[in-house]
């Protein structure tokens, strides 16, 4: 009870030091925006502390099948991080945010392409813009993007090398899939292959889809403004993080339905074999 508590409580505390990440690192914070910081990053804290420290499920999914929510945490707080860190080297520079917007700056210019999803993000910018700012949102959308791609790439070797998700030994759907209902009605080894196959697709279009609104939206209330960092930091770690989020819930529920089907035909074959003896 009490290691779990502290796993709840450490990963509260750093749920709450993400949020604050881009307020602390870059420029031009006002004081109404800080407190807004400081109530949503205790107020996810609470949540996480409370999900993470009760034995029973509420919104967190996959979170008693570690690493997933690990590799989505890390994915997020590092492209936050880093994007922040870009931001700052706009008015302090220094040899790390040269590093980071250099690395930033190459891999946003080679995907940076006609319908790209790079340059869907860069087509959100009013037509104004000024150039450096052009150049270090084209940046930081090409960090996030190296970033999701990493993190794609290691829950995969993470479900091949690790044996995910049964690396424990059992996988409870009710803790770890709370918002699904295996009762619903029809084989849940077919509903968890159709709505992994549903979050695959939506995690492939939606770097797509999200530029698009957001151009919709400012067609009809008006152009979204990237002047604060802010800002900007969260719309492009959204644009990245979402639909990776989508594509490993996707590869995990495929994997279950697999999972699932593979125990019931064992079963069966033993039963056979029960019956025959």
């Amino acid at each position: 009870m009490i290691s779990r508590l502290a796993g709840a409580l450490a990963r509260g505390f750093l749920v709450m030091l993400m949020i604050a990440t881009p307020s602390l690192l870059t420029p031009w914070m006002g004081e109404d925006s800080a407190q807004v910081v400081a109530l949503v990053g205790i107020a996810a804290a609470i949540l996480t502390v409370s999900e993470y420290a009760s034995s029973y499920p509420c919104l967190y999914e996959f979170r008693d099948a570690p690493p997933f929510n690990r590799i989505r945490f890390t994915s997020l707080f590092v492209t936050v991080f880093l994007i922040s860190v870009m931001c700052r080297g706009m008015v302090s520079p220094s040899s790390l945010t040269q590093f980071v917007q250099a690395i930033g700056g190459l891999v946003g210019a080679g995907i940076d392409f006609p319908y790209s999803p790079v340059r869907l993000v860069i087509l959100m910018l009013p037509p104004d813009a000024d150039v450096s700012y052009l150049l270090l949102v084209r940046a930081s959308a090409g960090i996030a993007y190296l970033i999701s791609l990493i993190s794609m790439i290691v829950f995969f070797i993470a479900i091949r090398v690790g044996a995910w998700p049964l690396r424990g030994g059992s996988f409870n759907v009710w803790v770890n899939l709370p918002t699904f209902d295996p009762t619903a009605g029809g084989d849940i080894v077919d509903r968890l292959h159709r709505d992994g196959r549903i979050n695959i697709a939506l995690g492939f279009l939606l770097p797509f889809l999200m530029p698009a609104a957001i151009r919709g939206a400012s067609a009809m209330f008006g152009e979204m403004s990237f002047e604060t960092p802010q800002t900007m930091v969260w719309t492009v770690a959204a644009w990245a993080f979402l639909p990776t989020s989508l594509f490993m819930r996707g590869i995990a529920m495929t994997r279950i339905a697999r999972m699932i089907a593979t125990l019931r035909k064992r079963s069966e074959t033993e039963s056979a074999g029960l019956v025959t003896a």
